[in-house]
């Protein structure tokens, strides 16, 4: 369980509601990036969309310098203080969109499968509340927003927009994720680990080949990846503390044409994860060997690309209770639930090797609904409802970061 001091609605007075207006406008912004999704950098439709309603805002947000993805702050800097960031992300993901609703994808092959396009409505609804809180000169402190291209793609968009300078002035940030797996009103908060590392491992396995009346003859490809992708993860649980939650896990294997024919050449690929950073770092090494030993007991040639993908999204304890501490003014603590850490991977990790931060998980799921629309399915989707809680929680968090610390 995690320790966050409760507290109860009403107990912090904040303004920045969110108007019947602008909660219709963030469902129809929502539902118009949902029919025109993107991939990691094409994300151009996304920020030109972004770019014009904050200016029409009269904010002044800048486009990051690959063309996609933007910063925008809000607000009056107090020069002695840090920004809190709000960071979204804007990709979408290459599956098909399944769904009936009348807000389906329109574009074939891809579909916004792991809530962005919610993540990017309620940074924008934030920052659309917090830029009218400011006019009323109710902003103590700037705000961030960051709109990140590419999260899908290792090793994330996340390092090109800290290498464009997005955390320059921030001292904090905060960020939520789509969970098809709590309530539409709810968050879900842990200190500590809240996802895992995502690694991506690729192996090509090569051998003279021959006729399948002669495997003893020759290298046998196939029976070589087989055995590669039983083996391997095996060897790996025996060479590491399994409390690092190691795991690798295949996503295709291929080998072959005919039926009487030993391939010359083999295939396999998927990810490596884990739960720490101690196991992260000594993963390269770990499978690298793994794969060689395998292989060369099968008399096959073993050629393994590691790419670096995430590390864990490690949650800071004092920006959780910040978020804690939000929701809780907003909606009370009932609103409030511990969460479990994931074995997916989020490239929100790469902004906390920089600053503090937290990432809450956002609560999609129709109260009540016994289905479970998983992330990365092309029947994904969710409550609306969710909108207004991931706007209730970045206001809060922002007007309580920027209040007066004793």
């Amino acid at each position: 369980m995690n320790q966050l001091k409760s507290r109860e609605p009403g107990s912090v007075t904040l303004p920045g509601t969110l108007s019947a207006t602008l909660r219709a406008e963030l469902i129809d912004f929502r539902r118009d990036l949902h029919m025109h999704p993107e991939l990691g950098n094409q994300e151009f439709r996304t920020t030109a969309a972004l770019k014009a309603r904050l200016e029409a805002a009269g904010l002044a947000p800048k486009v990051l310098p690959a063309g996609t993805g933007l910063v925008c702050d809000i607000g009056t800097r107090d020069s002695g203080r840090p920004m809190l960031a709000i960071r979204a992300d804007l990709d979408a993901l290459p599956i098909p969109d399944v769904k009936t609703v009348a807000y389906r994808s329109t574009v074939a092959n891809r579909a916004h499968a792991c809530g962005h396009d919610v993540h990017t409505t309620t940074a924008l609804g934030a920052g659309l509340v917090l830029a009218g809180l400011d006019r009323q000169g109710l902003l103590p402190n700037a705000v961030r927003l960051i709109f990140q291209p590419a999260e899908e793609v290792l090793p994330g968009g996340a390092a090109d927009a800290v290498e464009a300078g997005v955390l320059d002035g921030v001292g904090r940030i905060i960020a939520v994720h789509c969970d098809p797996r709590v309530d539409a009103g709810k968050i879900g908060l842990r200190v500590g680990p809240i996802t895992s590392a995502c690694d991506r491992l690729e192996i090509t396995l090569d051998g003279p080949g021959g006729h399948t009346a002669r495997p003893h003859l020759t290298t046998d490809l196939v029976t070589a990846a087989a055995r590669v992708a039983t083996d391997v993860p095996a060897v790996l649980a025996r060479r590491i503390d399994a409390r690092s939650g190691l795991s690798v896990t295949w996503g295709r294997i291929e080998a072959g044409h005919a039926p009487n024919v030993i391939p010359q050449h083999a295939e396999l690929s998927g990810t490596v994860r884990c739960l720490d950073l101690p196991a992260w770092r000594e993963a390269p090494d770990l499978v690298h060997a793994a794969v060689d030993e395998v292989a060369t007991l099968h008399r096959a040639k073993s050629t393994v690309t590691y790419v670096r993908g995430v590390p864990p999204v490690v949650n800071d304890a004092a920006v959780t209770e910040l978020l804690h501490d939000a929701m809780a003014a907003r909606r009370g603590p009932h609103a409030i639930e511990d969460t479990e850490q994931s074995l997916g991977g989020e490239d929100f990790s790469w902004y906390l090797e920089h600053v503090p931060g937290a990432m809450a998980r956002l609560g999609v799921r129709t109260p009540g609904d016994p289905r479970v629309r998983d992330l990365h399915a092309g029947d994904f989707d969710v409550d609306e409802r969710c909108i207004d809680a991931g706007v209730e929680l970045f206001t809060a968090a922002a007007l309580l970061d920027a209040a007066p610390r004793p």
